[in-house]
């Protein structure tokens, strides 16, 4: 790689990073996790940078990540330890909205991985089922099931919310 392509590529990093580290976060639930995805998935395009840079490289690293994202949780298979008990608790805040956004985070985090990352995909990066099933290597109606009994889940864990009011 050149100095030029460098310089293009360390721009792009240093523009792009904390969006993708955001949803790297969503997928993963944690901010050293979601740091070492983005890395992870970065570490793979660096070598097809000449050929992608002119094309989408941040569609191509979305893509990257969300498949390394689905690799990791279908290596491990294991649930992460989580206190047992412990909840947070949620109280209005003034500043509008922030309480809904602080119950949904904790609420995603209930739920299985596959069903968070469908949530994530579909509706934080707002893509198509057909794009979803691409991803995460399934079919579409496998995305259709696992957001249907994501949103039934958090619609259980938040029955009062305004939020989830909005998607029925």
């Amino acid at each position: 790689m050149d100095e030029d392509e460098r310089a293009v590529l360390a721009e792009f990093v240093a523009s792009r990073a904390p969006a993708l580290i955001r949803v790297a976060y969503l997928l993963t639930g944690d901010r050293s996790s979601a740091e070492d995805l983005f890395q992870s998935a970065l570490s793979k395009i660096i070598p097809k940078w000449r050929s992608i840079r002119h094309a989408d490289p941040e569609g191509y690293l979305r893509a990257v990540m969300y498949r390394e994202q689905v690799s990791w949780w279908r290596r491990l298979r294991r649930r992460r330890e989580s206190p047992a008990g412990v909840h947070e608790q949620v109280v209005a805040d003034p500043a509008g909205g922030t309480d809904i956004r602080l119950a949904l985070r904790a609420a995603l985090w209930q739920l299985p991985t596959a069903q968070r990352t469908v949530v994530v995909l579909r509706y934080y990066e707002d893509l198509p089922e057909a794009q979803v099933a691409d991803l995460l290597g399934c079919s579409v109606g496998t995305v259709r099931s696992r957001t249907h009994r994501a949103v039934t889940r958090l619609r259980q864990i938040l029955p009062d919310s305004e939020l989830l009011e909005m998607q029925r």
